[in-house]
C-alpha cells in the first residue's frame, strides 16, 4: 500500500494543544509513506505552529462556519486527490466532508454514531484516560497497519523571525539577559481554573524571594484576566498579553527558566521547545494529566482531589473550588525543584 500512496490529509481543526499533541503523527507518516505528500488541514490561528514543520508538504485552512460551505470544502478535498484521511478530532461535519469527497482510506474513532462514514476504525474511548493524548493519536495509525515503539518526536522549530521579535521586546525591557519565569494565567475553557490571587501570590513570591522577572502572558481575549492579576500583584511583573504569536510564544518560552499554567494549549508549546513546566489539573478524568499533561520529564504536576473537595465532596467536578487545594506554598516548592540546578 505505501507505494501506491501518493497524498495524505492529517485534519485537526480543533485548539492549540490538540495541534501541538497531534505533530509526532507526521513523522512516523513521512517514515511510511516516504513518497507521499503530506497535508494538514488546521484553523487559521494554529497554521504557523505547522506550516514549517518538516514532515508538511502542504497547509489547507479549515473554513467553516458560513466562511466556506460543506460542499465547497469536499469540492476542494476532490481537487487535490487524497488517498487517506486522518481525523483525530471526530466531528460529524469533518466524516461527512472526507465521505463526500470520496477519498478511499478515512481513519478515525469507530465509537460515534457517524462512524460509518469512516472505513479504518480504532475502537478506543479517550474519555477515559487511559492514555496520553499524544499515544491516542499516534494509535489511529495502527488503522493503517503502522506500530511504532519508537518515542514520539515533535520536531518543533522555532523560527529565526520569532526569536528575533521576541529578543526585540526583552532588549528593550531590559530582560534579555535575565532569568525569568513565564506565568500564564488564562485556559480558554479548556479546564479548571487555579485562583488568580494564587497567581498574584505566586508570581510575587517567584519575584522576592528567587529575585526574578515575571512575565504574564495571554490570548489577546484574556487582557482582562491578566489584568486582575496584575493589579493582586505587590511586585511589578513584565505584562506581555497578547503580544506575541504562538511562534514566538515559543521562543518566549524557549527562553523561560520555567513556566507556569493550567492546563492549556500554551503550556504544551512550553513543553515541546524543552522548558521546564508547571501545571494545574482539575479532578476530571477526561481533563486528567494522564491525558493532558506535559509531555516531557521536567515538570511538575498539581492536581486537586474532589473527595477533598467541600463541594463535590467525591462526585462530579462542579466548579472550580477544588482548585484551591493546590497552595502557593506548594506550587512555589515545585518550582524551586525544577529550578533547583539554574540557580
Amino acid at each position: 500500500m505505501n507505494a501506491s500512496v501518493k497524498n495524505i490529509l492529517l485534519i485537526r481543526t480543533d485548539r492549540i494543544g490538540d495541534v501541538v499533541l497531534s505533530l509526532p503523527m507526521l513523522p512516523v507518516l513521512k517514515r511510511h509513506f516516504p513518497s507521499a505528500k503530506i497535508t494538514i488541514m488546521v484553523r487559521r490561528y494554529t497554521k504557523e505552529l505547522v506550516e514549517r514543520h518538516p514532515c508538511v508538504d502542504d497547509v489547507m485552512l479549515w473554513e467553516a462556519d458560513g466562511e466556506r460551505s460543506l460542499m465547497q470544502n469536499v469540492a476542494l478535498l476532490k481537487q487535490r486527490n487524497f488517498d487517506i484521511a486522518i481525523l483525530p478530532y471526530p466531528r460529524f461535519n469533518l466524516a461527512l466532508m472526507i465521505f463526500l469527497a470520496g477519498i478511499p482510506l478515512r481513519v478515525g474513532t469507530g465509537y460515534r454514531w457517524y462512524s460509518f462514514l469512516l472505513n479504518k476504525k480504532i475502537y478506543e474511548h479517550r474519555k477515559d484516560a487511559k492514555r496520553h493524548e499524544v499515544e491516542y493519536n499516534l494509535h489511529l495509525l495502527k488503522a493503517l497497519g503502522i506500530e511504532e515503539s519508537t518515542r514520539p518526536q515533535f520536531d518543533f522549530t522555532v523560527t529565526a523571525e520569532a526569536q528575533h521579535a521576541v529578543e526585540k521586546i526583552l532588549r528593550k525591557d531590559k530582560i534579555i539577559d535575565a532569568k525569568f519565569a513565564v506565568v500564564h494565567v488564562g485556559s480558554g475553557g479548556s479546564a479548571r481554573d487555579w485562583p488568580l490571587e494564587n497567581f498574584a501570590r505566586l508570581a510575587d513570591v517567584i519575584k522576592s524571594k528567587l529575585n526574578m522577572n515575571v512575565v504574564l502572558t495571554g490570548g489577546k481575549n484574556e487582557e482582562a484576566l491578566v489584568g486582575m492579576v496584575v493589579s493582586k500583584m505587590k511586585t511589578h511583573p513584565m505584562n506581555y498579553v497578547g503580544k506575541f504569536s504562538l511562534m514566538e510564544l515559543g521562543a518566549l518560552f524557549q527562553r523561560a527558566s520555567v513556566f507556569v499554567s493550567n492546563s492549556t494549549g500554551p503550556l504544551h508549546i512550553a513543553s515541546v521547545v524543552g522548558t521546564p513546566v508547571v501545571a494545574f489539573y482539575p479532578p476530571i478524568i477526561q481533563c486528567s494529566p494522564a491525558r493532558w499533561g506535559p509531555y516531557t520529564e521536567k515538570k511538575k504536576i498539581f492536581t486537586a482531589d474532589n473527595i477533598k473537595c467541600e463541594l463535590c465532596k467525591g462526585g462530579a467536578c462542579r466548579s472550580n473550588i477544588c482548585m484551591n487545594q493546590i497552595s502557593v506554598e506548594q506550587v512555589f516548592a515545585g518550582v524551586k525543584d525544577l529550578l533547583h540546578d539554574k540557580f
